[in-house]
């Protein structure tokens, strides 16, 4: 029986009571593809063309066999291996295939069985991708070159800007210039008969800028015409070659990459037609995000900004990269999977000052959050200018949970900064000491970093300049490691960074170097890594549990012992009198995608025989009371630890107890607690005097662990004591404040230092 691409065979099968067909319709050799960000020919997500759509696989019963299967179809000998979860992004539309199941010996998917097309239980996440070998099999032929408009799959591989004009060569980034794409190993030029605003904004997305300037067509036509002037112009031949041209491009705009757009590489009539007659290559010019300008402002200055919906990142090892958390309500949450994908994404991503996305992440991939979910089946058409401007449901109405946290990988601009820096004599590519790169009386030249200074502030930015996510380590005195013959005298010295620092020559530094250690064992050192904790206090829980206590000298023995009251408690006349105490429960998360360790092993743990455990941690958080000009007038003697996983969210184990000498620590998703009313869990406030105060607390206050995140260390709150009673309002953590009056990293130590 003949039946129409059009129809279905599934409804008429149900009619007829029969089942859904075990095998798929009949699928011709180009029905397959790879995609995927960044992914290679031979890897990357599997998508199926069915009734002229593409559409993706799911992962479940996918194995060895359905890959290798798939790649022979694709023309390649067999497959390597394949991949769950997404892992080469999330696919749209439709989901054509699920449970396929394939001996191994088939030709081509058609002879598998499956459910039917179209007939699936999965989401998007759930997007199966294969890795094939790279050999092609005997006398495959890659596709014809296309004389029609179509997307061009992952045979359009990259695309860059090469700068014409002398000022434009000097820029960094590289901005403007005539575009280049590399189609099957070989760049082209694009001819710019047809050449949109549109396609610009495409590719000025995959280059990691947000938006599009304006190009001076004339001048640039001016050039063009005299280089084609010019007999002895390579440029004048090269022209006449089709090799040379990608012939026409057309884009909505929206488009993640160019392989997204409709791309035509020749003439319709092939070789015997000229590609771009008449015609010059097509120039763009793209406007940078505010990380990326030359001669940016210093770190900690904020841009005013009209009040719209706010959008950051948290967590991501690298620039571009995070949770995506929103602010509404003056309260950051996150934004909830369902629905997420690369149009979304990229939406976020502009907003932020970056490109398109390159991913759109699911499944809490850069860690769970804490706090409402703001958003859900969000829903962005890819031109919106905020997050604000697309469509989507409150986070609570559909039940989502923070495991469900969305993601992103934005594009970033090339700044040549990775090429600035090295790690040399560690033991894994992950450590060694750095080497960085500096223009020393004209000439570039590799040299050491004195560690005076050296912390993990500047740890951290290294590691990310390297591309290797986080900073586990800051080491100072790195007397086992060898650094690079040649490259051993100082070149850099007195570095202090913020954080958000790109690249240490971002950084404050001295002018003329200065390194009294001198070079060698003392040389500047790290330890990367690509996941990192993050740990964050529950400021609704303080602000819930506050409260006042006169505590009996006769109870406080132990608590004065630890020096945990002030220092007029030692004036008195024990055991007779009281203590007013400001008491509070502190609950710490660690929201990060690491457990937070402490900083040295069991064999410097100090035993506390008042409290009949082991403190891991010296100084693991501040409780201090401030006037509001930020002057202390009270404190918390905090300082030694027990870490453990008091409570995790259901389905996660506790791994850390401070019972029996057992293992310390906090594990991702789970939290420490403190209750009000344990020992040292307070401010001793007995000399204040009524008044408005902050209150503040600070996590981790010295940087002894390192964490994805210190922004979020220090949660204050107003603090009314009129005497009698305690009022706390208005707690929030450093990074809960409306972006445009956030404090900088700078001015938040000064305030944890009580420097103002």
């Amino acid at each position: 029986m003949f039946l129409p691409a059009s129809f279905s065979l599934f409804p008429l099968l149900l009619l007829l009571g029969g089942a859904p067909p075990s095998s798929l319709q009949s699928l011709g050799p180009s029905k397959l593809r790879l995609v995927g960000p960044g992914s290679r020919p031979e890897e990357g997500r599997l998508e199926v063309l069915h009734q002229g759509q593409w559409g993706t696989v799911c992962d479940d019963d996918f194995g060895l066999q359905e890959a290798t299967v798939a790649c022979r179809q694709l023309g390649f000998e067999g497959a390597l291996t394949w991949a769950h979860s997404a892992k080469y992004g999330q696919g749209e539309g439709h989901i054509w295939l699920d449970n396929v199941r394939c001996a191994g010996t088939e030709n081509s998917l058609d002879q598998c069985g499956s459910n039917g097309w179209g007939i699936s239980d999965c989401s998007h996440s759930e997007d199966v991708g294969v890795v094939c070998q790279p050999q092609r099999q005997r006398g495959y032929l890659s596709e014809r070159i296309s004389n029609t408009l179509r997307p061009q799959g992952q045979r359009l591989e990259a695309v860059r800007l090469k700068p014409i004009l002398a000022s434009a060569k000097r820029q960094n980034p590289v901005i403007e210039g005539a575009v280049e794409v590399k189609y099957e190993g070989q760049w082209r030029q694009v001819c710019d008969q047809s050449w949109s605003r549109n396609n610009s904004r495409v590719v000025c997305g995959m280059l990691g800028f947000p938006s599009t300037g304006t190009v001076d067509g004339h001048y640039y036509r001016k050039v063009w015409n005299l280089k084609m002037k010019d007999p002895r112009s390579r440029l004048k031949s090269l022209t006449k070659k089709n090799s040379f041209w990608i012939h026409r491009v057309s884009c909505l705009g929206i488009e993640p990459h160019l392989a997204s757009c409709q791309v035509q590489v020749a003439p319709a009539r092939g070789k015997l037609r000229l590609a771009c007659p008449g015609g010059m290559h097509a120039v763009v010019s793209c406007v940078p995000g505010s990380h990326f300008r030359p001669g940016k402002a210093k770190p900690g200055r904020k841009e005013p900004v009209a009040e719209e919906m706010r959008v950051r990142l948290r967590s991501g090892p690298q620039v571009g990269e995070g949770r995506v958390e929103v602010l509404l309500n003056r309260q950051w949450g996150t934004v909830c999977d369902y629905g997420w994908n690369l149009a979304s994404a990229s939406v976020v991503c502009r907003q932020l000052g970056f490109g398109s996305a390159r991913e759109a992440l699911s499944g809490a991939q850069m860690g769970q959050g804490l706090g409402p979910i703001h958003l859900s089946e969000v829903r962005c058409r890819g031109y919106e200018r905020t997050l604000g401007d697309c469509s989507a449901l409150e986070g609570p109405q559909n039940g989502c949970q923070h495991d469900n946290d969305a993601a992103v990988r934005c594009n970033i601009p090339n700044m040549g900064f990775q090429d600035q820096v090295r790690l040399a004599g560690g033991r894994s590519p992950e450590e060694g000491l750095v080497e960085v790169q500096v223009e020393v009386n004209g000439i570039r030249r590799w040299g050491a970093v004195c560690s005076d200074h050296w912390g993990l502030t500047e740890a951290m930015v290294a590691c990310r300049q390297l591309g290797l996510g986080f900073a586990s380590h800051a080491i100072k005195d790195a007397w086992y490691w060898q650094g690079t013959p040649g490259a051993g005298e100082v070149v850099m010295s007195g570095v202090r960074c913020s954080g958000t620092e790109l690249a240490l020559q971002q950084c404050q530094r001295h002018g003329p170097v200065h390194c009294p250690h001198g070079t060698g064992r003392f040389s500047a050192g790290v330890s990367c890594t690509d996941s990192a904790p993050d740990l964050v206090m529950n400021a609704q829980l303080v602000q819930e549990t506050a409260y006042l206590e006169d505590r009996p000298l006769s109870q406080l023995y132990c608590a004065h012992e630890e020096n945990c009251l002030s220092q007029s408690a030692d004036r008195m006349d024990w055991p007779y009198g009281h203590r007013r105490l400001l008491r509070f429960s502190s609950q710490i998360h660690n929201l990060g995608r690491a457990d937070f360790r402490p900083k040295t092993g069991r064999h410097s743990w100090i035993w506390h025989q008042c409290h009949r455990h082991y403190h891991s941690i010296e100084v693991f958080t501040h409780y201090d009371l401030l006037t509001l000009n930020g002057s202390k007038v009270a404190e918390g003697h905090k300082a030694s630890f027990c870490l453990e996983d008091t409570n995790c969210p259901e389905g996660l184990q506790r791994r850390y107890a401070c019972a029996n000498f057992g293992e310390q620590g906090v594990t991702v998703g789970c939290w420490d607690t403190y209750r009000h009313d344990i020992d040292c869990q307070w401010v001793d406030i007995t000399d204040v005097g009524p008044g408005d105060y902050i209150f503040q607390v600070v996590v981790n206050p010295k940087y002894e662990v390192a964490e994805s995140d210190f922004s979020n260390n220090m949660m204050r709150c107003r603090c009314k004591y009129d005497g009698h009673r305690v009022w706390l309002h208005n707690c929030h953590t450093g990074d809960s404040y409306r972006a445009s009056t956030e404090l900088s990293l700078e001015q938040e130590q000064r305030l944890r230092n009580n420097l103002i």
